[in-house]
């Protein structure tokens, strides 16, 4: 089973966005059961609190529903426990490198270094720019789906099946 952390600054709206469009990819592809996908904060601020609102509806207009989330922290138990630990800007994967006290495992990447354009996803809390925010998480999330595919023969046979 891959197991994939997302992780943002509060857990209220890329990382969980990125939980819930990986969600659906995976979903389309028949493979949920291969996958194991979740979201958190490496912040203590947004602690149990919902998708914000704003992400929630950008979801939602593309048929994507993430009803009943609430962030969470990062511990450094999931360093063990997951197999990708997902930032959205290299500021989160500094905060992760500290929680868990370096990454011997090479686990902790941005997102978007899976893509073919490297780089940061922008928080949408302070931009407003949640559409744009949505873009670049799929496409983040389908180049490391591709990625995970290749790297995983036997989902893509899976995957051929279906």
């Amino acid at each position: 089973m891959i197991k994939i952390l997302f992780v943002c600054w509060g857990n209220i709206c890329r990382s969980p966005m990125s939980e819930f469009i990986m969600k659906d990819l995976v979903e389309k592809r028949h493979l949920s059961g291969q996958f194991l996908i979740e979201s958190a904060a490496h912040t203590s601020e947004e602690i149990g609190n919902p998708v914000y609102p704003p992400a929630a509806r950008e979801l939602a207009r593309h048929g994507i529903r993430c009803a009943g989330k609430r962030a969470r922290r990062i511990t450094k138990a999931d360093y063990d426990k997951f197999n990708w630990i997902l930032g959205m800007e290299q500021l989160n994967i500094g905060y992760m490198l500290r929680c868990f006290g370096g990454d011997p495992e090479h686990k902790v990447r941005r997102l978007l270094d899976f893509s073919d354009h490297p780089r940061d996803i922008a928080d949408p809390w302070y931009t407003g720019e949640f559409g744009l925010t949505y873009t670049e998480i799929v496409e983040g999330c389908e180049s490391l789906l591709s990625y995970l595919l290749r790297e995983n023969p036997e989902l893509y046979k899976m995957n051929e099946d279906v």
